[in-house]
């Protein structure tokens, strides 16, 4: 039985119209006004509504292992939460140990997802470098249909890379035609200052934020953005332009010092790729300054930034310098697993919950506020990220043909977030108390309605898996 959503006001990336919308076996397949349809077609009344192209978050961490725990939303809560809030398509990371086989990670990846209740990619880590994982990329690349390849700046010893080993992944990754994003922070700065800090017997929460500032980010920022530069010139055998250079895309970056690192690179002809998440738009260092552990909840890397960095990056992102907004989605409790770093902030579990809010963030703080136009937030919530990660216009759009992943949003009404009653499996909410203007009233996914007013109508394992192709990514 198809589903039709009439009479709402359809926006997209570059434009904005009222029209009805018709699915059938899982695609768009007409829109038009008052487009006639089969009987027992199943209709969602959209008057005096948004509908939008599903929400891609292009950056979760699904039942990750991380830091001697696991992540707290596996792929069937968390792409749940998502459809809640509007979100019908994640991208997650395959993060290998190191000298781990690529291939043996995929695997288990791939099987823990298989409960998604909504369509996933991924992005491929590489945590270490060798024949072998040269090997591993190009399998992935052309068998799994895995376009991107992650580095960690950070981390040392564990996860993260070093120069060497990332100008080898950038290499490979110009051979293969595939897309190299970056987590930015110098990973040994980060673990010198930790140490010291610690060692003067600073242990809460805020010495978190301490030990990575953004003159660190800032400066692994704009290091992989003159790396990838400079792989470009080894391969040419001379001083290339800048533009010469294969792209990167820095993943959640925070602060003014990385967006400037941004600017000069585009000014000079490099084309980099920019995501940022609705923490470093919203949220200020001085919650790590909660009692009680309480600024526990909010340790992430890279961490909350202080005031003045958010106004920054609102006015990139409206000028179109940053490309896309996604969660960095990884949750832990409060109760039994950030309560491992109670008395040594080196050893909180990093990461916090976000994929239900984004989208309604995003628009009370970005369209309703008059940050960004309604176009700007589909743009960098779903169609950008389908487009630099190879799913457009299968995903990201409301074409003829395209997946019918649709959004349906009332702008009327306000809500407060609350862990008490979010749909994340994690026992604090970063966003609490925060007011949203406007609600998701309807979640249609894979042309099912998934989510009605309030409701839940998930089949655990409906989720594809979303084989991508290389894109053409410009500015």
């Amino acid at each position: 039985m198809g589903i039709v959503i009439k009479n709402g006001t359809v926006i997209t990336a570059v434009d904005q119209f009222v029209a009805d919308v018709f699915c059938d076996d899982g695609k768009i397949v007409a829109i038009g006004r008052d487009l006639e349809v089969p009987s027992g077609t199943e209709v969602v009344d959209a008057s005096g509504q948004y509908v939008f192209p599903g929400g891609i978050d292009a950056h979760t961490h699904m039942e990750l292992p991380f830091m001697g725990t696991v992540s707290a939303d596996d792929f069937f809560t968390g792409t749940a939460a998502g459809v809640a809030g509007g979100t019908t398509t994640i991208l997650d990371f395959i993060i290998p140990n190191r000298n781990q086989s690529l291939l043996d990670a995929r695997d288990f990846w791939m099987n823990n997802a298989k409960k998604s209740v909504a369509d996933y990619g991924f992005h491929m880590a590489v945590t270490w470098f060798s024949e072998q994982v040269k090997r591993e990329m190009s399998h992935v690349f052309h068998e799994d249909g895995i376009q991107s390849f992650k580095i960690f700046m950070a981390y040392r010893g564990a996860i993260g890379v070093d120069d060497v080993e990332l100008i080898q992944v950038l290499d490979t990754a110009h051979d293969l035609g595939a897309l190299v994003t970056s987590h930015c922070e110098h990973g040994d700065a980060v673990v010198a200052l930790q140490t010291r800090l610690f060692e003067r017997g600073h242990t809460e929460p805020k010495w978190h934020a301490a030990s990575r500032p953004a003159y660190l980010e800032g400066e692994a920022t704009n290091r992989v953005i003159q790396l990838a530069r400079a792989a470009s010139d080894a391969r040419n055998g001379h001083m290339a332009h800048p533009h010469e250079a294969d792209p990167v895309y820095i993943v959640h970056l925070t602060c003014k010092e990385s967006m400037d690192a941004v600017y000069r690179a585009r000014h000079e002809g490099q084309r980099v790729l920019v995501e940022t998440c609705p923490q470093y738009l919203l949220l200020e260092d001085s919650v790590y300054d909660k009692p009680d552990f309480e600024g526990a909840a909010y340790v992430m890397s890279p961490p909350i930034r202080p005031t003045g960095h958010q106004e920054y990056l609102w006015s990139a992102l409206a000028n179109g310098a940053i490309q896309t907004v996604a969660t960095d989605h990884c949750p832990f409790r409060q109760s039994d697993q950030k309560i491992a770093g109670k008395s040594d902030f080196r050893k909180i579990p990093n990461g916090a919950a976000g994929i239900e809010n984004r989208m309604a963030l995003m628009w009370t703080y970005g369209v309703a506020s008059g940050r960004i136009t309604p176009q700007q937030f589909v743009d960098v919530c779903s169609t950008q990220p389908a487009k630099i990660f190879g799913l457009y216009p299968r995903k990201g759009s409301i074409t003829v043909g395209a997946d019918a992943d649709i959004v349906v949003y009332d702008p009327t009404g306000t809500s407060t977030i609350s862990a008490s009653t979010h749909r994340h499996n994690v026992d604090r909410s970063i966003f609490e108390g925060f007011e949203i203007k406007g609600r998701v009233t309807h979640t249609v996914v894979q042309g099912r309605l998934q989510f009605k007013d309030g409701e839940l109508r998930v089949e655990r394992g409906a989720g594809r898996y979303l084989k991508r192709s290389p894109q053409v990514r410009a500015l």
